[in-house]
């Protein structure tokens, strides 16, 4: 799957996923988000992201969460 908004580049950010070139990480928008902003609110604070990057982010998360096996604490 390709991820046109997203790119990794080793000398930018240490590597990590990054919307569209810029310094701005995948983790860094999906932070906001978990920590209860709005996308209208993240694209107030951040004028250089658009819609697409932050729904981008997302789909990102998405696919890398079905390709580990993350630890969760048992239920019930």
């Amino acid at each position: 799957m390709a991820f046109e908004r997203i790119t990794v580049d080793p000398a930018r950010m240490r590597g990590l996923p990054c919307i569209r070139d810029t310094r701005m990480t995948v983790s860094a928008v999906l932070g906001q988000l978990a920590a209860g902003r709005s996308v209208e609110q993240v694209l107030q604070d951040y004028s250089y992201l658009k819609r697409e990057d932050v729904l981008a982010a997302l789909e990102y998360a998405a696919a890398a969460a079905q390709e580990r096996e993350l630890p969760l604490v048992p239920s019930g």
